[in-house]
């Protein structure tokens, strides 16, 4: 296989412009890589493209790998291996190649196509929600990536992300389904929660709920993530069994979704049990 060289003159190839895979690509441009071009087909792809990377050029699949030397495959985690072999199955990926994907669920698994016919191959996922703003750009230095590479591709999958400032942890294949759920249980779950406290607030009037919530969450969020379990305050860490109870009947009671009742004990007998308690309700 032949080893293609990291170097500041990379010509980059951005299959599908979304919101992280924009980013990615302005953040090897501004390391010295070019990105030439870009396949992108909606009205919204195609600005977000025009914003972020003005200078590339919009090219079918086939035309952009004739372009460039790093493709980045940054289209939704079910469609990775379906793109990656319908372009090998056309000769426009090959030997001279450098194929990643950004998608945190997969590993290298979904490139095999690209990788026997000698591709240098490997999965780089920045823990981070990109919105394809500038600014972003910015977030990604100090930004933790999951690598997953095999054992001839990952010193250059490890140089690239060094090179856009981000700091890369090695996730073995078999692990990258876990690494993705535990990411997605602390982002996407805590978007619940939070939205359905909101909600519980508006409820009983209260307006500016974000502006309420704010120091209670952003204090919380910052001791677990330096002390776990050890963080926790309130009714279930003190025991108020009768106060639990309460707040399930003044949910079972009041006009909101059932389900944010239902979350409310789920969650809480997971804490309970965390901390070694039964719920008691």
């Amino acid at each position: 296989m032949a080893e293609p060289a990291v170097s500041p003159r990379l010509r980059v190839g951005l299959i599908g412009a979304g919101r992280a895979g924009t980013v990615l690509a302005r953040a090897f441009e501004r390391v010295g890589h070019h990105c030439v071009a870009v396949s992108a087909v909606s009205g919204a792809s195609r600005e977000r493209a025009a914003r972020m990377l003005p200078s590339a050029d919009v090219l079918d699949p086939i035309a952009l790998c004739a372009a460039a030397d790093l493709i980045i495959v940054a289209v939704p985690d079910d469609v990775i291996a379906a793109v990656v072999d319908g372009l090998v199955a056309t000769a426009a990926i090959g030997e001279r190649h450098i194929v990643m994907h950004m998608s945190g669920r997969h590993g290298v698994e979904v490139l095999a196509g690209a990788q026997a016919v000698g591709a240098t191959v490997f999965a780089a996922h920045p823990a981070m929600t990109l919105h394809a703003r500038a600014e972003d750009v910015e977030r990604l230095y100090h930004c933790p990536f999951g690598v997953t590479a095999g054992a001839e591709a990952l010193p250059i999958a490890l140089a690239l992300v060094y090179e856009i400032g981000g700091v890369p942890t090695v996730i073995a294949e078999a692990d990258r389904v876990l690494y993705h759920a535990a990411l997605a249980h602390a982002s996407n779950h805590t978007v619940t929660v939070l939205a359905q406290s909101m909600e519980m607030l508006r409820s009983i009037g209260i307006e500016h709920t974000g502006d309420y919530l704010r120091s209670l969450v952003a204090t919380t969020v910052e001791r677990t993530l330096l002390e776990g379990d050890a963080a926790l305050t309130g009714p279930i860490a003190r025991g108020d069994w009768a106060t639990v109870r309460a707040h399930l009947d003044a949910l079972a009671a009041s006009a909101l979704p059932p389900t944010t009742a239902s979350t409310y004990r789920v969650l809480a007998q997971a804490t309970a049990s965390r901390h070694g308690k039964q719920l008691g309700v």
